[in-house]
């Protein structure tokens, strides 16, 4: 008993560290790791935020032909506090990113990707080509 107890406050403690805001972010990004924060389950939801994350930049990949076409912004690589969410305030996350040809800096699409908290459906809402 005395393990597990030792592991949750170790975890605990990582994700407090890890899944730190970031100040220079905008309020849409802290809008989702904050509310994430206050739930009563606040790991979990921060471990949900970050699959979520993953799940949208996997659905504007396969929306825009694979990664030998296509790669999404560093923003959606990394850790959660850098990633561009709106909390929708309804169990859904959205996150609205651009994208690259490989090995490109230049953005030639931006995607906006609804996930629900819950189920972790996908629904692309949006996928531009940018001009």
């Amino acid at each position: 008993m005395k393990s597990t107890s030792k592991f949750l406050t170790t975890s605990v403690i990582f994700f407090a560290l890890t899944f730190s805001a970031s100040p220079s972010r905008s309020q849409s990004v802290n809008s989702c790791l904050e509310l994430a924060r206050t739930d009563r389950n606040a790991a979990n939801r921060i471990i949900g935020l970050g699959r979520a994350k993953n799940l949208a930049r996997q659905a504007a990949e396969a929306a825009n032909g694979g990664l030998n076409n296509y790669r999404a912004e560093n923003s959606m690589h990394g850790t959660v506090n850098e990633i561009p969410c709106t909390d929708n305030g309804n169990g859904s996350w959205t996150f609205t990113f651009k994208g690259t040809a490989p090995g490109s800096t230049t953005p030639i699409v931006e995607s906006v990707v609804t996930v629900d908290s819950q189920t972790f459906k996908v629904t692309v809402d949006r996928n531009t080509p940018l001009r």
